[in-house]
């Protein structure tokens, strides 16, 4: 997922991509609203991470040129708690409001959380489907079912929930801290060889063979993908 922020202050412009990529997302940075509306003409954003106070260009009027043509997330952040400045940027499309100093946290959350809600309506995001095919397996994530060539597979919760987030970001590498947040939900009692034992049930169930996988891959180093065969 493509993250756009528009921050003026470097450190907090730094700290949002920090924290934005520490979490899987890819950011585009820019110091103001002009630098940002040239990204967002020039490449695929998910969704807006805009300060209200900006030289040249602010963030109210830089979310009425992207509300032109996008209807993409945005989140407002504002060192003001002017309740008419809330009344405004909910006004002119915006999707949520922040004011600083704000939890980098909480922040997170509500990226994830506006994100989800809007992929939950578009019709052209996996997100929307029930059913997710790739070659020899099926997810049914209305009935929380995996088939492998037509024949039920017996998982657990979190290897369904693994298994169910590889599948929606294919071919993106993901490091184990992240699958253990998205799974768990939780860092706290974050273990790697947790990750790795789940990794190994996950592949003697769906793979023909385990030691070559087609599907699950490791990028050494790093972490693990869900690889896209070209003829899916």
């Amino acid at each position: 997922m493509n993250v756009l922020v528009a921050e003026d202050e470097k450190d907090i412009r730094n700290l949002l991509k920090l924290h934005l990529e520490e979490n899987g997302y890819t950011v585009f940075a820019a110091i103001d609203g002009i630098e940002a509306l040239a990204i967002f003409k020039n490449n695929a954003i998910d969704l807006g991470i805009f300060d209200v106070m900006m030289p040249r260009l602010d963030g109210f009027n830089l979310l009425r040129k992207i509300r032109e043509s996008s209807q993409m997330p945005v989140i407002f952040l504002t060192a003001r708690e002017n309740e008419m400045d809330k009344v405004l940027g909910l006004g002119l499309g915006a999707d949520d409001y922040l004011v600083k100093p704000f939890s980098m946290a909480e922040l997170i959350a509500r990226v994830g959380a506006q994100l989800r809600r809007n992929y939950e309506y578009s019709d052209n995001n996996p997100f929307r489907k029930s059913q997710l095919n790739v070659g020899s397996l099926s997810l049914d994530q209305d009935g929380c079912c995996v088939y492998v060539d037509g024949t039920l597979v017996e998982l657990s919760a979190k290897e369904y929930l693994m298994l169910q987030f590889l599948m929606k970001n294919p071919d993106k590498v993901f490091t184990k801290k992240q699958l253990y947040r998205q799974v768990w939900e939780e860092d706290l009692y974050y273990d790697d060889n947790t990750i790795m034992v789940h990794i190994s049930r996950l592949r003697n169930k769906i793979e023909a063979e385990p030691r070559n996988p087609v599907y699950i891959k490791t990028i050494r180093g790093i972490g693990y993908k869900f690889h896209l065969p070209k003829d899916s």
